[in-house]
């Protein structure tokens, strides 16, 4: 199944579900008890938003080999962890901002899990039990700022630099999926999500030994080689493999 989140003309924002390219509406709570209604609005009808809300964002640095090499940098040999905050997510279509103290902002391609459950001490044979489902994500990064700075919290906080969607899908299978991202059409990173170094299971049970995850946490589970700078103008597109695509454009600046 899928979950969106999304807004039907001037109503406010509203959790949903798709059935055969139109969407209904979730009456309920999506992490608890809840039931879907009727599916009749046609999808291209609606604005799609980013489809959680999370308390945090927890990222997974350096978890592709050839991403680690790209930089210079050894593969960690415990999971690499770092948070954007909520505040830099965004949806598909609207636009990622560069932001004038960096003159190197790259894209990140990256499978999204979304936590359905909370827990803490978490094991990883028993982790696909708090999975509600997958998202697609890029984690915007000024590499420039992360250079300088050697912490990353900066480089990749800014508003607009965590689009997320189009939405939530339950059934998606993350063991071999395609991960690519296109700039403007052309191709700029590409691999499988078997590629990954630690697993998701193994993921969320380090995460999870260190702080409780909660409803609607989201785990970005690391890019694979490729990051390239964006250029105001740009049309970004990562796309996951059974899972969808993500478009969001590029701009310098907010506008008026």
């Amino acid at each position: 199944m899928r979950f969106v989140k999304f807004q039907l003309g001037d109503q406010p924002p509203q959790y949903g579900w798709i059935h055969d390219d139109k969407v209904g509406p979730i009456e309920g709570d999506l992490f608890g008890s809840y039931r879907r209604l009727t599916a009749e609005w046609p999808l291209e009808k609606i604005r799609l938003l980013a489809p959680a809300e999370p308390s945090k964002i927890i990222c997974v640095g350096r978890n592709y080999v050839e991403h680690a090499r790209e930089h210079g940098a050894e593969v960690p040999k415990i999971p690499l962890i770092f948070f954007k905050p909520p505040s830099a997510i965004i949806g598909p279509g609207e636009a990622i901002v560069l932001p004038p103290q960096s003159n190197q902002v790259e894209h990140e391609a990256e499978l999204v899990v979304v936590i359905g459950k909370g827990g803490r001490n978490i094991t990883a044979d028993s982790a696909c039990e708090y999975i509600l489902g997958y998202t697609i994500g890029n984690d915007v990064t000024a590499r420039d700022l992360q250079r300088i700075d050697g912490q990353w919290t900066r480089a990749k906080g800014f508003d607009t630099f965590c689009p997320l969607g189009p939405w939530i899908d339950t059934d998606f299978d993350p063991a071999d999926a395609l991960i690519t991202c296109r700039v403007n059409g052309q191709m700029r990173q590409m691999a499988s999500t078997r590629d990954m170094v630690f697993s998701i299971g193994t993921l969320i049970a380090y995460i999870s030994s260190i702080m409780t995850l909660m409803p609607g946490d989201l785990i970005f589970t690391g890019t694979p080689a490729g990051v390239s700078p964006l250029q105001p103008g740009d049309i970004v597109e990562t796309e996951i493999e059974g899972l969808g695509v993500l478009r969001n454009p590029v701009q310098a600046t907010e506008s008026e």
